[in-house]
Parts: C-alpha cells; sequence; structure tokens
C-alpha cells in the first residue's frame, strides 16, 4: 500500500486534478502536535490534535523477537476521552469528549504504517486498546477494522485486530455475530463484583456473571479465544485469593489471561505489583490449567 496523504504524491495523476482534489477534499484529519519516545527507543506516544482543537492519544510498540521478524503493535484511540470512570485509568478520569469517526480511526493506523515504512518496517498488529471505550463507539470502530481490512484498503488480517472492552455485555454478544475475525479482550481487573465495581463502575450495570456468560457465548460460536486483561495493583487484585477465584471463574473456557503491573497514574493511589507477584499470580493461574502471561508494562501508556 502506499500510505500517501497529500495528493501531491499520486504522480500518475495530471497535476490539474491533484489541485483539484486538495481544494475538495481533506486527505489528513489529524494533525502530529508531539511525539513522545520511551528511553528505550521501543515505545513512543504520539499526541494528535484535531480540527475541532480536541486531543487524542496513538501508541507505537516495537516487540523485538528471536525466532521472526519483529513486531510492530499500534495501540489507537476511538474516542476522545471516555464515560466508563474506570478508576486507574488517566484516560477514564478525563470525562467523555466526543466519538471518533471511522476515518479519524483509519488514520492512526495510516499514520503508524507510514512512520515505520519509513524505518523499513511493517505494521504487524493493531490493538484497539488506547483513549476510549470501543464498543461505546460500536459502528464507527468496526467500519474502521473493515476498512483497514479490506483488499482495497491497507490489507490487514482480521486476526491482527484485538479489540478491548470493559464488557458492555450486548456488544460483545453482537461482535459475536459479525463476519469478522478480530479478537478480543475483555478489560476484567478483579475476580469479585464487590472489588470490580470499585475499579470499573460499569460493573454495576454488567456485572462479572454476565460478562463472562456474554463470552462464553462469543467463544461457542466464534471458536476463538477470550483474553482477560488484569492490571495488577499491589496489595488490591494481585493477592493468591484473586487467582484462585479468577481460575474458577474461566474453567472450561476457551480463554487466556494476561496481566501487567499497574501503570500508575496521578489520579489514582495504587501502586504497581512487584515482579516477584506478578509470577506468583500466574503460577497460580497455570497450576489451575489458565494460561497466562505476563505483559510487558509500556511506561507512556494511559492505564
Amino acid at each position: 500500500q502506499r500510505l500517501w496523504d497529500s495528493p501531491e504524491q499520486f504522480t500518475t495523476l495530471s497535476k490539474k486534478l491533484r489541485e483539484k482534489l486538495d481544494q475538495e477534499f481533506e486527505f489528513s484529519h489529524l494533525q502530529t502536535e508531539k511525539i513522545i519516545r520511551a528511553s528505550d527507543r521501543r515505545t513512543q506516544k504520539i499526541l494528535f490534535r484535531l480540527p475541532d482543537g480536541l486531543a487524542l492519544e496513538t501508541v507505537l510498540m516495537h516487540y523485538p523477537l528471536k525466532t521472526s521478524h519483529d513486531r510492530h503493535t499500534v495501540c489507537i484511540s476511538t474516542q476522545v476521552g471516555c464515560a466508563m470512570g474506570c478508576t486507574f485509568c488517566a484516560t477514564g478520569q478525563m470525562g467523555f469528549q466526543r466519538n471518533l469517526s471511522s476515518g479519524e480511526i483509519v488514520e492512526q493506523v495510516v499514520n503508524s504504517a507510514r512512520q515505520l515504512a519509513e524505518s523499513g518496517h511493517s505494521l504487524t498488529n493493531v490493538v484497539v486498546m488506547g483513549m476510549g471505550e470501543p464498543f461505546h463507539n460500536y459502528d464507527a470502530t468496526l467500519e474502521a477494522i473493515r476498512r483497514l481490512n479490506h483488499p482495497e484498503g491497507m490489507k490487514m488480517g482480521a486476526r491482527r485486530f484485538t479489540i478491548s472492552t470493559v464488557g458492555l455485555v450486548p456488544r460483545i454478544r453482537q461482535l459475536a455475530q459479525e463476519d469478522i475475525q478480530v479478537n478480543l479482550a475483555i478489560s476484567l481487573h478483579a475476580a469479585d463484583d464487590e472489588l470490580r465495581s470499585s475499579m470499573l463502575p460499569i460493573n454495576d450495570k454488567y456485572p462479572i456473571r454476565e460478562v463472562l456468560n456474554a463470552c462464553r457465548e462469543y467463544a461457542k460460536i466464534t471458536s476463538r479465544r477470550v483474553t482477560f486483561e488484569w492490571a495488577l495493583v499491589k496489595d488490591v487484585n494481585d493477592t493468591a485469593e484473586q487467582a484462585r477465584k479468577l481460575a474458577l471463574l474461566l474453567r472450561g473456557m476457551l480463554a487466556h489471561v494476561n496481566v501487567i503491573p499497574l501503570n500508575p497514574t496521578n489520579q489514582f493511589d495504587g501502586e504497581a505489583s512487584s515482579a516477584n507477584q506478578a509470577k506468583a499470580f500466574q503460577e497460580i493461574l497455570e497450576e489451575n490449567g489458565i494460561p497466562c502471561n505476563i505483559r510487558l508494562r509500556r511506561v507512556l501508556g494511559n492505564c
């Protein structure tokens, strides 16, 4: 794919036509305002300014692999702000400002692919885990993925996309009926309703049992594994008791758990769990037959 962002690059067209296209169409909605790079150079956060003055963030991550080509993943946003109010998430404390259009979602991916191409790399994965709740902007999110997946789009395989949700049950069921093989991730973070509601207010509307029932239906219909995300907060949800409860909840399900030490924010008092505690949590899950990975914490993310 060309990844062009201006009619000036359409050299197969006449100059007159290129000028006309430039006058009548807006080819770029996102203006790069700032790029912040982590000290290890493997992560960069891009701040985009929108025409209405609002801003959104995209995070580009590089994962070196020993056995194959390196993996380059972009974490994209679907909203400016978020209405879910998760206590440990910086975006969740911003409040909701507006949905992004499908074009604004697509452009984050195209921009990231263009940056990688300039250094001889290719974008391999897209995780819809940035600002906002994707299922709160369901139609635009799915339209963007379909455009990126389309043969006349970026031709990215559907399985290279992962959509993360706090657990909007009707949308989980709706996704199960879609003819597109994206991956589903659930931001779970707690194994009982009292604790989860204190961290994710949406749990009052869609408690754990309802979310897991929808996930079981999803896995049965799609034959695809569901990933459960778990931000480990010291002495809150990193205990052996929480690990054992989680193992019981997921028993018999086509499931996988990603644990990641919390990325602390100014708005949340919690601390990240230690590497030893993360390992102990993982071991309890795996002893009970639940596959679990410990994810690398990316310091530039919002949660």
